[in-house]
Formats: C-alpha cells, structure tokens, sequence
C-alpha cells in the first residue's frame, strides 16, 4: 500500500498507550494506571506530530524517543501535542522506559499499534511486519501537512521536524532551510501570475 501523504485525512485511531511524564511520580494504583486512551480528537484544535518507531529495546530508537522528549516544551509552546508509538504492547512499553535512563521520564504518550491497523492504513508497515520509522505532522483539522520516512538503519532529525512545524505554522512560503525568525514570503498567486506576463 502506498503511503499516505500531503493533504490527506489522517486515519481515526483509537488506540492504548503509555501515559507521559516520570513513570516513579505516578500516582498508580492499579497498573492499568499507567496507561490511557490516545486519539486525535483527544487533542482537539491542536496540530498533532505522530511518529513510529520500528521497535522497544533497540538502539537507534530510543535516541529519537528522548529527542522528542527533550523537545517536547517547544512542540507545546506550539500548540503541538507529540505521540509515539510501535507496534510493540504497552507493557512492553513500560518495562522499556522503566529501565531505560533516557526514556524514563518521556512527556508524551507512547501507543500501541499490535493489530497493526494504524500503520498499515497509513502505509507505513515494514517487510519486517513493524512499522517504518515515520513522521507524521498533522494539522488541527487532520489532515497531513509532512511526511518523513527513513530508513531503519538512519534516525530521523527532529529538531528538523519542529522547523518544519514552525515554517508550516507561519502560513507563509518559507524558502530553503529556513529557520524560526527568518524572513518569509508572503507571495499573492496573481502577483506571480502578472510578473511573469512582463
């Protein structure tokens, strides 16, 4: 199946995740405690950044999943609710945060995908059967504004993921690499039209 794409309807998911925040600071009685309901219109109005990972206990994903993290106050301070997720189970989930140094204290909810729906509708399952390591970012009305998949071997970039963010937030045209605070170009179509009938 071909991967979905720009200007495209995210699919709706209904899916269980690991809750944010410090795993030890959890007021948890039960342990399903730890664990909720993630959707998209969980986070309504709000642009959402959904990435997969291929799998829990391996060594170039949790690098991501904490760069992520480490970013996470700047994604909020856009209004940007991040999610992560594999096809791993959540407990499997917890029992990797909870021994892994970088990840324990990870803000954003980490889903499930072990049907395998989501990330086959979007196109982004493997041949290995897992997911591709994908980035979406989705808009506040669902629908797709960047699409990044790279290959297992290769971490994704995600200070690169909020500057796209930032450049689709200005509504603007944003030229190559450019950066927050840079100048943008506020092009009218039949302005570009007229200039080149000169």
């Amino acid at each position: 199946m071909a991967i979905m794409t720009v200007g495209e309807k995210f699919p709706e998911f209904q899916l269980t995740a690991l809750k944010g925040g410090d795993l030890h600071e959890a007021n948890a009685q039960q342990p399903e405690d730890y664990f909720e309901t993630v959707s998209l219109d969980k986070y309504p109005g709000k642009w959402k950044i959904v990435f997969f990972y291929p799998k829990d206990f391996t060594f170039v994903c949790p690098t991501e999943i904490a760069a992520f993290g480490k970013l996470d106050e700047e994604f909020q301070d856009r209004d940007t609710q991040v999610l992560g997720g594999s096809t791993d189970n959540e407990f499997s989930h917890f029992n990797w945060r909870a021994t892994h140094p970088e990840l324990k204290d990870v803000p954003f909810p980490m889903f499930t995908d072990i049907k395998h729906e989501l990330i086959r509708e979007l196109g982004v399952e493997n041949a290995d059967g897992v997911a591709d390591r994908a980035t979406f970012i989705i808009d506040p009305d669902g629908i797709i504004q960047f699409v990044s998949v790279t290959p297992d071997a290769v971490g994704r970039n995600v200070d690169e993921v909020l500057r796209v963010l930032d450049a689709l937030q200005s509504e603007e045209v944003c030229a190559c690499n450019w950066q927050a605070n840079d100048p943008t170009k506020n092009i009218d179509k039949m302005d570009v039209v007229q200039e080149s009938l000169k």
